[in-house]
């Protein structure tokens, strides 16, 4: 054990006690107490992000605006708190304020309080369906936390591929937009460069919207071969992502969230945690 895993080992068994059940409570989705928790904050977000939404209707905002506030605020204060024990239930509240799910839980709380003086600061309010997300933990038992955690191994081990891939296309797409502004010009209404490449993305993507439409022979040939070279394209990524699924599949981890570092991703028969050693 490291000198860092036995540290961290120690500050988790030198938690008081109604700390490591509030842990427990808040961020394990493995008991009642925790499940219950989360089903409760998901119906909070729910009911939220349909306030936002509700409100963007003007009529629906002029009839019931006043109500919609005072239930947005009651939810921002709720949600406060909720920060706020999250923060409280951790040895490290700053390497959870800096995590992914602690940015989006600041952010949600965040827009209300600018709208006091900063008009349609509000609206941003719907980054709070991204804390659904936390569906996942709570859902364990349909294995849809196991599945989320081996797609997104997939896709980070893949993220170099990809990037290589998406470069080549981009490449691809220039190429051939030039190709059609010098074969087809104004008349086409491919009246520059950057509006071929539009066509040429819209084309080899497979998704042509058929706003521009070659009328010249030669025109016409490069987009039978832009078409015919996006249905190869498509393959390339499915590929990809579907060799490293295949090999983080036969990766199994629990929900089980470390309270020392905040990492997630352990075996289902891990005791302490694979990153910093503290105690699970």
């Amino acid at each position: 054990m490291s000198l860092k895993g036995a540290e961290a080992r120690r500050e988790k068994e030198g938690m008081p006690g109604w700390k490591r059940r509030l842990h427990e409570v808040i961020y394990e989705a493995e008991t009642p107490a925790g499940r219950a928790f989360d089903f409760f904050s998901f119906g909070l977000i729910l009911a939220s992000v349909l306030c936002v939404m509700l409100e963007s209707v003007s009529a629906v905002r002029e009839r019931f605006g006043g109500p919609l506030r005072a239930a947005e605020w009651t939810f921002t204060i709720i949600f406060t708190v909720e920060y706020a024990l999250r923060l409280l239930a951790v040895k490290h509240p700053v390497r959870y304020a800096g995590s992914f799910f602690g940015v989006i839980d600041f952010l949600s709380i965040v827009p209300t309080y600018l709208s006091l003086g900063l008009e349609g600061a509000q609206s941003l309010l719907v980054v709070r369906s991204l804390r659904l997300l936390r569906i996942f933990r709570v859902l364990k038992i349909a294995r849809l936390s196991v599945e989320a955690e081996t797609l997104w191994s997939a896709v980070k081990a893949s993220r170099h591929k990809i990037t290589v891939f998406v470069g080549a296309v981009f490449t691809i797409a220039i190429i051939m937009g030039t190709l059609l502004y010098v074969v087809e010009g104004e008349s086409s209404g491919v009246n520059d460069i950057p509006t071929g490449i539009y066509w040429a993305i819209s084309t080899v993507s497979t998704v042509g919207y058929g706003d521009i439409v070659p009328r010249t022979g030669l025109g016409k040939f490069i987009t039978t071969i832009a078409m015919i070279m996006g249905y190869g394209l498509i393959a390339v990524p499915t590929g990809i992502v579907s060799v490293e699924l295949a090999h983080a599949a036969k990766l199994s981890t629990s929900t089980n969230t470390c309270p020392a570092c905040q990492s997630v991703g352990h075996d289902l028969d891990a005791v302490y945690c694979r990153f910093c050693g503290g105690k699970l």
